[in-house]
């Protein structure tokens, strides 16, 4: 059976006590409502739609086109967000997947075995549900004497017996579509003036219908964020899952409980990656790296056997073979041919280092193109700005560029080409040649002779 997916993220949430909507605050590098909307693409293959109302503009403007969008101007339950979304389902598929926007921890595996169940089941809607001792405001599952699904009582209303239920709603189910279609005309209205999905459950048993019911193998995956407290614990446990899967992978995380990867990291087998680093963004690390400690690598590229110790890398590329730090920087366009040093309190940014060059200390190189195993010496500096516009710096196959070398842009540098400690480039220098002094002069035209 086919199945389309209604994704509920209407609301304000005001314990967020913040201008931005709920379901924009990142959690892990995304936005709240990309987890839901992930786990309900991987299980229906197809856009969910997405009901929202508060910052409305704002949530289009983040998630874009990969969802279709259900405005629910007036806030008025989850019945009535739902209703909203089926004059578009009119004709669509058998079964209607219901979930919310801020629950991150619901994977598409536990969704997909919710589907298969009502697939198989004959009445009208499986719901899911949790056993916690903690009812976390939760409303609970009242069941008959054989077991069967009765009810959905919501807290507030609860008698004290009722109180001492377990089994709780966790408020996601798999509906029948044509009778979704029906009942929600029914639904009354509650005290507080909305409409409620839970009250569906008593309208298919008044009717004789049966309701299947599945219970989250685990728990922690009902945990929905209403404040900033429940972003930090949703976090903490994204964060467990992620590891955890990295190190049944061939990952060694030498201090976990210290380490943030992002979902989108990708890392190869038998890298070690050490205590306080993280890894973010769409980062992708090859094979026996050995990544930190105190490292943060962002939406940047690691080939095999590289070494980044206590350093920045933004935007990044290292080829096999590259080390990097202490307190090195590398910013959006840096590029580390096979082989390349990067030593401690280097600065690279838009900028290609050709194989084996190094560049031990103290260093910056800017919007500069450096060849084949040159020798970037301490305290060199391409002055690549000039006040009105950026400018290009070449430098070709070993180069040896003496301790604090100035080289002001734009400037070329020939194959072998030298430069004295101190030296304050303003001109091309030819192959071969040694430059010294402020300006620098050329000294011997052919170093090799």
């Amino acid at each position: 059976m086919d199945v389309q997916s209604i994704i509920l993220a209407a609301g304000q949430g005001v314990r967020m006590h913040s201008k931005l909507p709920k379901i924009l605050h990142p959690l892990l590098g995304k936005p709240l409502v990309f987890y839901a909307i992930e786990a309900a693409e991987k299980v229906t293959h197809t856009s969910p739609l997405l009901v929202i109302g508060h910052g409305a503009e704002a949530v289009r403007q983040t998630v874009g086109e990969r969802v279709r969008y259900v405005l629910q101007e007036q806030q008025l339950g989850t019945a009535h967000a739902v209703q909203q979304a089926m004059p578009l389902l009119k004709d669509g598929p058998e079964l209607i997947l219901v979930t919310y926007g801020d629950m991150p921890l619901l994977t598409s595996e536990t969704l997909q075995h919710l589907i298969q169940t009502q697939q198989q089941h004959c009445g009208p809607i499986t719901m899911l549900t949790v056993q916690l001792e903690d009812a976390h405001g939760f409303g609970r599952v009242i069941r008959s004497a054989n077991g069967n699904v009765q009810a959905i009582v919501e807290e507030a209303q609860a008698t004290p017996q009722q109180l001492k239920i377990n089994e709780l709603n966790v408020g996601v189910y798999c509906f029948s579509r044509d009778w979704l279609l029906l009942a929600l005309p029914q639904v009354p209205l509650s005290p507080k003036g909305e409409y409620y999905l839970t009250d569906l459950i008593g309208l298919a048993v008044a009717q004789g219908l049966s309701v299947a019911a599945l219970t989250l193998a685990e728990p922690h995956e009902a945990i929905g964020v209403n404040n900033r407290l429940h972003l930090a614990e949703a976090a903490a446990i994204l964060r467990r899952r992620i590891n955890r899967h990295w190190m049944l992978n061939g990952v060694t995380l030498e201090d976990p409980d210290t380490i943030t990867i992002e979902p989108e990291v990708q890392i190869g087998q038998d890298t070690i990656i050490a205590a306080n680093t993280h890894l973010r963004g769409k980062t992708t690390i090859g094979e026996d790296c050995i990544i930190g400690p105190n490292t943060i690598i962002e939406d940047s590229q690691i080939g095999n056997r590289c070494q980044v110790f206590a350093s920045v890398l933004e935007q990044a590329k290292l080829e096999d073979g590259v080390d990097v730090g202490p307190f090195s920087h590398l910013r959006k366009g840096a590029h580390c041919a096979q082989g390349v040093h990067i030593g401690n309190f280097g600065e690279i940014k838009q900028s290609y280092l050709g194989p084996h060059t190094k560049m031990g200390h103290f260093s910056y190189i800017g919007d500069a193109t450096i060849g084949a195993n040159v020798n970037i010496g301490c305290g060199t500096i391409t002055c690549n700005y000039d006040g009105t516009k950026k400018n290009h710096t070449e430098i070709g196959d070993e180069v040896f560029l003496g301790s604090d070398t100035m080289l002001v842009a734009p400037i070329k540098m020939g194959k072998g080409a030298r430069t004295g400690a101190g030296a304050v480039v303003t001109r091309d220098i030819p192959e071969n040649a040694l430059a010294i002094g402020v300006p620098a002069r050329i000294k011997n035209i052919n170093i090799s002779e």
